[in-house]
């Protein structure tokens, strides 16, 4: 009987070992499927298209940008500095429907009957914003939001302008008035090259650990913080509207930060 259990254990072991060839297809093809290689290719579409429609003289590209913030690290796929403002651009390589609003916490994706939520990329990318302002010490209405979707997706719900499947070049081209001096751009320029961190796995893998402990925190404290900027919340009472008398909770960063919720 142990024999027989040996054979059997040899003979699969040989089939496994005459198949070894099919382990680096099948590491090649969990790679393209990753959520780190979409993004990657979602990011080099948008560049690609930055430096082919907009004049790379006016618009000076700085990607793959991860900086020190408040706890941590913050990692912004665009930067775009011009005399018409900062543009920071967060991009989504993402399939299927997308239903989401400027005020919501988490969007939804769905392909046919399946759902998946993200994180509300402007919120997201005002987080981002919010750490360049700091550290560049410049206003945050210089400062101009977009986030772009690529790959095969579709709006179902009314996106704020600055949310885009395309034409997000020309989106930042109507912006035209003219906000920064060209030695506030080249020293904006040099401050974040200065600060960025190295790009490369290490800082990425840093980054992922700053991120879940963000997370975590987040997760353990109250609910008492704002979603969209993290500063705290405050109960006020409205009064004026329909809900004159009601009370609700705002963010302490009005007018900065709208974001508001119930109390109940």
């Amino acid at each position: 009987m142990n024999d027989i259990n040996s054979q059997i254990l040899g003979s699969a072991w040989q089939a496994l070992l005459s198949m070894w060839y099919l382990i680096p297809i099948l590491l090649i093809i969990a790679f393209f499927k990753s959520r780190f290689f979409k993004g990657k290719l979602g990011e080099s579409i948008v560049n690609f298209s930055i430096t082919r429609n907009l004049d790379q003289n006016t618009y000076h590209l700085i990607k793959d940008v991860t900086l020190p913030s408040k706890g941590g690290t913050t990692q912004i796929d665009h930067i775009l500095v011009s005399k018409y403002g900062v543009f920071v651009i967060e991009t989504k390589n993402i399939k299927g429907w997308i239903f989401g609003s400027e005020s919501q916490r988490k969007w939804t994706q769905q392909i046919y009957k399946h759902k998946n939520t993200f994180q509300n990329p402007l919120h997201q990318n005002y987080k981002h914003i919010k750490t360049l302002s700091e550290l560049l010490n410049l206003e945050e209405s210089k400062f101009y939001s977009v986030v772009v979707f690529t790959g095969e997706s579709s709006f179902k719900t009314q996106m704020p302008e600055n949310v885009l499947d395309r034409g997000y070049a020309k989106y930042i081209k109507s912006k035209t008035n003219i906000v920064l001096s060209d030695i506030e751009v080249n020293k904006i320029i040099n401050e974040i090259e200065s600060n960025q961190f190295e790009r490369g796995f290490k800082t990425n893998r840093e980054h992922v650990k700053n991120l879940k402990k963000s997370h975590n925190k987040v997760a353990s404290s109250s609910n008492n913080s704002c979603p969209k900027c993290g500063n705290k919340l405050v109960e006020r009472v409205a009064k004026k509207g329909a809900n004159a008398g009601n009370t609700f909770w705002g963010c302490s960063n009005f007018p900065k930060c709208r974001f508001v919720k119930n109390t109940n």
